[in-house]
C-alpha cells in the first residue's frame, strides 16, 4: 500500500484528504486505484491529542496504518521534522498534500509583520521545502504526486495572504514543468470558501458570505483527486468558482483591484 503525508490534517481541507485517501483515492502517480485500496497516512499539524484522535478513528474506519507527526510549521523545527520523513527511503511518501494555512485579519498594515512573516512561512517556505524533500525521493523511484493547497486568492491583487496563494501556484506550476516525464506530478490546488476553521481561527465573520459561495470540504477533495489523476497542474474544483476566474481574466486590473479590496474587506482573504 502506498502512504500520504498530509499537512493541516486535523481539520477542513486536511481532514476531508485524509477521510479520502484512508478509504480509496488516487495513487503517488495519480491513478485511480479504486474503492477500499486506502493510503497508510502520515498527518501532521500542531495539536497532538487531536491528531492521535484522528488516526485512531481513520485506522479503526479504514484498516490503514496512521502515523502521527506533530508540528508547528511556521517554525524551522517543525518543517525540518516533516522534511526528514518525507526523506525517508526505507518508508517512502507517494503523495504529499500541502495543506496547512491560515490567514490574517486586517488590511495591510493593520497586520503585524511578525504575523505576515510566519503566514509566509507556512504558505511559502514551508510548502518550497516539504515539496523539495518529497520531489527528490519520488523523482528516484520514478512515481508520486504533490498537490498544494492554494486558492482561488491567488489570481486576484488582494494583500499578503492572495500574494502568497499566488506564489504557490506560479512555483508548481514550474515545478511540474521542470519534473514532467520524471513520473512525478503536482498540482495547485485552489479552492473558494469551504466551510472550514479557516475563518474562525482568524476571528474572520461569514455570516455575510451568499450560501452559494460556500465549498463541501469532501467534494472539492474528491474532484481534486480527479484532477490530479488527469495530469492537470492547477485545479480550480468547482465549475462556479472557474466561472468567476474566467470572469477575472477579462476584468481591466485597476477595476479588478478595487472590486477585490472591497470585497476582501467584507468576506476575508480566502
Amino acid at each position: 500500500m502506498t502512504t500520504a503525508l498530509i499537512t493541516g490534517s486535523t481539520a477542513g481541507i486536511g481532514a476531508a484528504f485524509a477521510r479520502r485517501l484512508a478509504a480509496s483515492g488516487t495513487d503517488g502517480s495519480g491513478t485511480d486505484r479504486g474503492h477500499g485500496a486506502g493510503h497508510h497516512l502520515v498527518l501532521v499539524a500542531r495539536d497532538r491529542e487531536r491528531l492521535r484522535r484522528q488516526a485512531t478513528e481513520l485506522h479503526d474506519q479504514h484498516g490503514v496504518e496512521v502515523e502521527v507527526l506533530p508540528a508547528d510549521l511556521a517554525t524551522d523545527e517543525g518543517i525540518s521534522a516533516v522534511e526528514a520523513r518525507l526523506a525517508d527511503r526505507t518508508h517512502p511518501v507517494d503523495l504529499l498534500v500541502n495543506n496547512a494555512g491560515f490567514g490574517n485579519k486586517g488590511e495591510y498594515l493593520e497586520v503585524p509583520v511578525e504575523d505576515e512573516l510566519r503566514m509566509l512561512k507556512v504558505h511559502c517556505e514551508a510548502v518550497l521545502r516539504l515539496t523539495t524533500a518529497a520531489t527528490a525521493s519520488m523523482r528516484e523511484r520514478r512515481r508520486g504526486g504533490v498537490v498544494n493547497v492554494a486558492s482561488v486568492a491567488a489570481f486576484v491583487p488582494r494583500g499578503t495572504y492572495g500574494a502568497s496563494k499566488a506564489w504557490v501556484v506560479q512555483f508548481t506550476q514550474g515545478a511540474a514543468h521542470d519534473l514532467a516525464g520524471s513520473g512525478v506530478r503536482l498540482m495547485a490546488l485552489c479552492p473558494g470558501f469551504v466551510r472550514t476553521e479557516f475563518h474562525q481561527r482568524a476571528d474572520m465573520g461569514t455570516d455575510n458570505i451568499p450560501g452559494w459561495m460556500w465549498l463541501d470540504a469532501d467534494k472539492l477533495v474528491a474532484a481534486a483527486l480527479a484532477d490530479l489523476a488527469r495530469g492537470r497542474t492547477v485545479s480550480i474544483p468547482d465549475p462556479r468558482y472557474k466561472a468567476l476566474m474566467g470572469l477575472v481574466k477579462l476584468t481591466p486590473r485597476a477595476l479588478l483591484t478595487g472590486m477585490t479590496s472591497r470585497t476582501g474587506r467584507k468576506y476575508g482573504p480566502q
